[in-house]
Formats: structure tokens, C-alpha cells, sequence
């Protein structure tokens, strides 16, 4: 790798657009990221090295291979239309390609995703060809798992009780489960590389949240119907484009509710939506008397550092604290970006004491990010700073959610007005007010005028 690194910048090329190899994207990785994404393209081209002098052609393989292919072709060009018109990137090629790993030799297995990916670089869009030549080593070793698996089971076959209902459903289920190890080392190959470009990545909500584990699932399953169907007639692959399809269009429509939900720029609920799942979680506190919690969260002086860096700056500054509240909160806190710079919370079952706390905590990590501004003398520390506003329904209390929102609200102008960069926090029902920020102490507030340590005024609050 260092000498590929110390290789002169300039080549020659024909064209002359073609960037010099140091210049590569993939150079720009972690170390660590580079070295896994050049073995597993590595390991891919070792296995076709491999595999090629063990294979035997016949020419129904090729007939099959090519059809196979014509239907992925014309999948890819379907998926460029739905991505000009909808931002798609999600695809089920794979259920084309599955077929090829269970009947043919693994070479044309490991040598399946290259037409594929080349032509959706050509046709669809143009990725880093790192990220590209990585997918398409990612998914040949994963389909060549597959059709070692299912060639490993292969004898089992022959012996298989119940005549040819039960041969018949012994290759479903080895087909089945040549699917599942396919679909596991993709996912581990490629999640391992997301999560090395981006730490902050779920990859529960990648992977095992409810619709992208029910659309895995759909793919997987007509994946095996089609590896059936074309194994006692090629053609009828030609009958399964409408259905696929239909498949395509179902996770376009997911896409465009997930889109409908969340904001762009952040990736947290938008407005519209999470007034409308808070509304739902206030009530259902109401009704089961239980502590809920609502914070109001603004970016301070958000104006000057646009004018002073840019609005490019501006923009990682939002990123950055969204990405601060997703890392933080549990799974079931709703967090939203409810205007330009301000950002609206959620805390179920969260205590007066514990919302502050977190809210906090909160405040703390913002003021402690990183968020460098390019300049010429090589970069400035952007200080970003926020107020919080947190309002607590205890349990017992009958409030509505626009009445939350104004008492969060409330505190959150008393936070900007009282020098910034801090929490405050009215309680709707115990007369209780806390405040705290970067100084040496947090005090709390009650209704006799009086201020003590913050813990011991909600121990206070809570048992009069």
C-alpha cells in the first residue's frame, strides 16, 4: 500500500480527466477501512482465480446466464427511471443474480455482479469506484457462499425420505438456507464498511428494523420461487419481470414514507410528524398517568456563524447536533427538527429530574463538539453552543401537548435571556424550576423563592 501511496501523482492518460492514483478516494479512508475494502476485492478476484480452472461449460449454462442477465439489464434501467423520479437507490437485482449462484458453477456466481454494477455505473450513477468495485466484490463473494452451500448440501439429495415430495422440499429448504448465508455475509461485509465510514450508524435500524427486514425477507423469497421456476424452464424468468416489479415498486413506496416522515437535511422526524407521534405519546401518558418530558432545543447566535463561516458551516453544525441527539437518546425519545435551527424533544417515561439530566447532558455534548471551518491557515473551531427549554408532565397530570410545548418554550427564551448556553426547566405540576450550564454548579428553583442543589430540590419536589 505505501508503495501504490508514493507512486508520482501525475499519470499519463488518454483522456486526460483521469485522476492520479494518490488521489483516489479510497486513500482518504481510515487506514484500517482501506486495507479491509483492497482484501475483500482481493479476495473476490483470488476466488475467481480459483474457481475458473475448476469449471466445466455447457452451453445451457451460457443460454441461462444470458437470460438471467438480459432480465437484470432491463431491472437496472427500470431502477434508473424510478431513481431520476423518486431519488431510489434501493434495487432487487439480486433476485436475478440468486438464481445464476444455485444453478451454475460459483464462477458464474463470483462473476454475476460486475455487468450489473458497471452498467448502473453507467446508467443509474456515478459512485466513487472504490465503493463500486467493493460492492461488486461484496456481493459475488456472498453469492459464491451461497453456491458453496448449496453444492455442500448437494449430497443430501440422494437420500432423502418421502420420494420426490420430500426431495423436492429438502433442495427448498437447502436453497432457503444457501439464501440466508448469502444475505449474512453481505450484510456483514458491507455493514462492517458503513460503520467504519460512519460510527454513528444503527445497524439494528439498518438491517433489523421492521420494513427493511420485511423487504430482505420479500426479496429473499422470490429470489427462490424464480431459482425454481427457471430451473425446469429458463423462460419463464421473462414471465417474472411484472412481478418483480411490483417488489421494486413496494420498497419505492416504503422509501417515500420514510422520506414523508423525516427531515431531509438531518434525518430526524420532521415537524409534521413528530407533533403528530408526541400528541399520540402525551395522551397515552395521560391516560396511564405516567411521567413524560418535552425539551425545546436552539442553537445560540445561529445567524453569526452563518455570516461569519458560511452557510456550509451552518449546515454540519445542524448535522452535527442531530447526529449528537440520535446518539444519545433511547430508542423510543422522539427527536425533531422543529424549525431552522431548533430542535424539539420527546422523553416517555421520563421523570422531571431525569429530563433535566438529560437535557443536560445534552447541552454538554454540543458545547463539546468539534466542527471545524476551512480557512487558510488550515481551519478554525467553530464553538456552537445551544439553550434547552424542558417542560416535565408528572405523573397525575392532565396537560396537552401544545401546553408542554409553550411551558418548554418558555424556558427556553428564559435560557436564551439568562446568558445562553444552559438549561432550563418549568414542571407543570410540582411549581418547580431548575436551571444549569457550564458554571461550577446547577440550582434549582421552588416556589418559595428559594435555590439549592439540583438533585436534592427534585428529591424535594417529588415527595411534597
Amino acid at each position: 500500500m505505501e508503495l501504490i501511496r508514493r507512486l508520482p501523482r501525475r499519470m499519463p492518460a488518454v483522456s486526460g480527466r483521469i485522476p492520479a492514483i494518490s488521489d483516489w478516494a479510497i486513500w482518504r479512508l481510515p487506514r484500517w477501512l482501506t486495507v479491509f475494502v483492497l482484501a475483500v476485492i482481493a479476495a473476490n478476484l483470488a476466488a475467481i482465480g480459483v474457481a475458473a480452472p475448476l469449471t466445466t461449460f455447457h452451453g445451457h449454462d451460457f443460454v441461462l446466464y444470458g437470460v438471467l442477465l438480459a432480465c437484470t439489464a432491463i431491472a437496472v434501467e427500470w431502477s434508473r427511471r424510478a431513481k431520476e423520479q423518486h431519488g431510489m437507490s434501493k434495487d432487487v437485482q439480486g433476485v436475478w443474480e440468486f438464481p445464476i449462484a444455485i444453478l451454475l458453477p460459483p464462477l458464474f456466481a463470483l462473476l454475476a455482479p460486475i455487468s450489473r454494477l458497471a452498467l448502473t455505473q453507467w446508467r443509474v450513477s456515478r459512485a466513487p469506484l472504490h465503493r463500486r468495485i467493493f460492492s461488486c466484490a461484496s456481493i459475488g463473494l456472498s453469492y459464491g457462499a451461497a453456491s458453496l452451500t448449496f453444492r455442500g448440501l448437494g449430497h443430501l439429495t440422494a437420500g432423502a425420505p418421502g420420494g420426490a415430495v420430500g426431495r423436492d422440499l429438502l433442495w427448498t429448504v437447502m436453497v432457503t438456507l444457501s439464501a440466508v448465508v448469502m444475505s449474512a455475509v453481505n450484510k456483514a461485509i458491507i455493514m462492517t464498511a458503513v460503520k467504519g465510514t460512519n460510527p454513528d450508524v444503527s445497524i439494528r435500524s439498518r438491517v433489523f428494523d421492521h420494513e427493511p427486514l420485511y423487504n430482505d425477507i420479500a426479496e429473499m423469497c422470490i429470489a427462490v420461487l424464480l431459482t425454481y421456476a427457471v430451473a425446469g424452464n429458463i423462460f419463464l424468468a421473462l414471465a417474472a419481470l411484472p412481478v418483480i416489479t411490483l417488489l421494486q415498486r413496494s420498497l419505492r413506496h416504503a422509501q417515500l414514507v420514510i422520506d414523508s416522515r423525516a427531515d431531509s437535511k438531518t434525518g430526524l422526524l420532521n415537524a409534521a410528524t413528530w407533533e403528530h407521534e408526541a400528541a399520540a405519546e402525551v395522551g397515552r401518558a395521560v391516560r396511564t398517568r405516567s411521567a413524560l418530558a418535552v425539551a425545546l432545543l436552539d442553537i445560540d447566535r445561529f445567524k453569526v456563524i452563518n455570516d461569519t463561516y458560511g452557510h456550509l458551516v451552518g449546515d454540519q453544525v445542524i448535522k452535527e447536533i442531530a447526529r449528537t441527539l440520535s446518539s444519545m437518546l433511547r430508542e423510543y425519545d422522539l427527536a425533531g427538527r422543529f424549525g431552522g435551527e431548533e430542535f424539539s424533544l420527546l422523553l416517555p417515561q421520563t421523570r422531571a429530574v431525569d429530563a433535566f439530566r438529560i437535557a443536560e447532558r445534552v447541552r454538554a455534548n454540543v458545547a463539546g463538539l468539534s466542527i471545524i471551518a476551512p480557512g487558510a491557515t488550515g481551519g478554525e473551531r467553530v464553538h456552537v453552543t445551544v439553550s434547552i427549554g424542558v417542560a416535565a408532565l408528572d405523573s397525575g397530570s392532565v396537560r396537552k401537548l401544545n401546553e408542554l410545548m409553550a411551558a418548554a418554550d418558555a424556558a427556553m427564551y428564559r435560557a436564551k435571556s439568562g446568558g445562553r448556553d444552559q438549561v432550563q426547566m418549568i414542571s407543570t405540576t410540582r411549581g418547580l424550576s431548575a436551571i444549569s450550564g457550564p458554571g461550577p454548579a446547577e440550582t434549582a428553583r421552588t416556589g418559595n423563592g428559594g435555590s439549592q442543589d439540583v438533585p436534592s430540590a427534585f428529591r424535594r419536589a417529588q415527595s411534597s
